[in-house]
Parts: C-alpha cells; structure tokens; sequence
C-alpha cells in the first residue's frame, strides 16, 4: 500500500505540542485561499511512498513525542493514514491530525467510512476546520486561522461533539514576549 507525500519533517515544534515527525499528505479538496501549502492540492502531485518505508521511518525516529498527519488533507487518504497511526501508538507516540472539515462532518463521515473512524480513535489532537483567510491569526498556537479549533478526540468520540482540548499551553503572543 503506498500513500502520496507531499513532504517530510523530522523534528517539527510548530505541527502540535512538542516535538513531532510531521508527515504532510499530498491532495486536498478544499483549497482554501491563502492556504499555506498549496502545492499539496494536486492528488497526483508529491511522491508515492511505500507504507513500509513511512512505518519504518515512524519507528526508527528517536526524540520526538508524536506524529502529525497535516496536508493536504489527510481525511482523503484515511486508510493507509490510520496504518501509520496505529504503528505510532504502538510505539507510545501520540497523534495530531490537521483537517480542513470540522470535527462534525468527520463524524458524519465515519458513519460510512470506517477508516475515518479508525483514524480519529486513533488519534490525541484534531486542528479542524479549514483555513479562513479572513479569520487569521498569528496568536493562536498550532493553528492558522480562529475558527480552528483544537479538538481532544477521545473525549469527543465518546461524548459524540466536540470537546476543546484544554491546556496551558502558551499562545504564540506570550513565546514573542519572552526575551
């Protein structure tokens, strides 16, 4: 099983808490303008990797705290995803997913689509929604624009809403004030 990249970071401190093996998935239905990665719209464009590689990658990557599927769109490519969040668990990895639809239609999506499913129980961290140019923000940690909402997936699977994740995380506001 392959699954298309668009690219590969291995200590990443911007795509979740701590540090993170970002993996950015190639294709993304929603465009949003201004969107910061849109070399990754095109489902065709990137590289075709092996699912064996990106495990093995994930298991062999040393000082880091989880894994973060951003895009893209990772919700386009579920199963191959969830193979890899489930090698990230069983490493005691955490996972943080980036999606362009909200928490309730990935919801209403996992109804028919048990990869979603999959691939939401597998994961910590839900950023959703998508980008809205005329909602951004350079103060709100992880995400681009305030209608993004940080969702803490298993209390959210299990109430089925959303619940925000709530942590004492400082805002970007406060790390350009630190001197």
């Amino acid at each position: 099983m392959k699954l298309q990249v668009a690219g590969i970071v291995r200590e990443s401190i911007v795509d979740g808490p701590g540090i993170r093996l970002a993996l950015y998935v190639q294709g993304c239905p929603h465009r949003c303008p201004g969107c910061h990665n849109p070399q990754t719209w095109d489902p065709a464009g990137g590289t075709a990797m092996a699912l064996s590689d990106l495990q093995k990658l994930i298991l062999g990557a040393n000082g880091i705290d989880g894994v973060t599927f951003s895009g893209g769109e990772p919700f386009a490519q579920p199963g191959p995803l969830l193979s890899l969040a489930l090698t990230a668990r069983s490493r005691g990895l955490n996972v943080v997913l980036y999606s362009g639809y909200t928490f309730e239609e990935l919801w209403e999506k996992s109804r028919c689509d048990s990869a979603v499913l999959g691939l939401l129980q597998a994961g910590w961290l839900l950023v959703d929604g998508p980008y809205l140019q005329s909602r951004r923000s350079l103060s709100l940690p992880f995400r681009g624009s305030a209608n993004q909402r940080l969702i803490d997936l298993a209390p959210s699977l299990q109430a089925g809403r959303a619940v925000l994740w709530e942590s004492d995380f400082p805002s970007r506001d406060c790390w350009s004030k630190i001197e």
